[in-house]
């Protein structure tokens, strides 16, 4: 495990050499929400923002900047460990989703081998639990998943608060591939039950 000092050194780093990202949001130097906004530009590494502001706001910016999950401070380190290693799983699970390595819902083509999302013929950028996510809701077109499935499959809790983080992760994934995110087609919310993907 690597420890670098500030927003700067962060920035300068090669992301792609870790396996995952534990960010503080309160660096010196470069604020924290830039150094997320610029790793998410260029790289999939897996990151965790770590936040002494627990205020809904500052959670939801920290998710659609591109953060896979968030821990807030005070936090125990086992909490962490057991967040890093989860995040960690999913990205091996991902990597090793060997059996249909192609999945096909209407118009979007997702590469669970190669680990990339192609959108009307065009390539799409997702973070890993942009990805995760929709490779969940492909594993069966049409079939709704309800957010506590989505929360313990991709975040391995049962925390209530997090239908939350997952109603998030679905808005910034429609901001993908939808054509009009506020008019969704292809990921379509069962009210008070979940998600579902159709063709579209």
């Amino acid at each position: 495990m690597e420890g670098l000092e500030d927003g700067e050194a962060a920035l300068e780093a090669e992301s792609e050499a870790f396996d995952a990202v534990i960010l503080d949001l309160m660096l010196p130097k470069v604020a924290g929400t830039e150094v997320l906004r610029q790793l998410r530009s260029e790289s999939a590494v897996p990151i965790i923002v770590l936040t002494a502001r627990d205020t809904e706001v500052d959670r939801v910016l920290g998710l659609e900047l591109g953060a896979d999950d968030y821990v807030t401070k005070p936090f125990s380190m086992a909490e962490l460990v057991a967040r890093v290693r989860a995040l960690l799983r999913r990205r091996e699970l991902d990597r090793a989703a060997g059996g249909v390595p192609i999945r096909e819902v209407g118009s979007v083509r997702i590469d669970l081998g190669q680990h990339q999302v192609y959108v009307e013929g065009r390539s799409v950028y997702l973070t890993a639990s942009q990805f995760k996510l929709l490779a969940l809701l492909a594993e069966t077109p049409g079939r709704v998943v309800t957010r506590p499935d989505i929360v313990r499959r991709l975040w391995e809790s049962d925390h209530l608060g997090d239908d939350h983080l997952c109603d998030v992760h679905v808005s910034n994934l429609r901001q993908k591939i939808e054509h009009d995110p506020r008019c969704p087609k292809r990921i379509v919310t069962v009210r008070g039950v979940g998600y579902k993907l159709v063709a579209a």
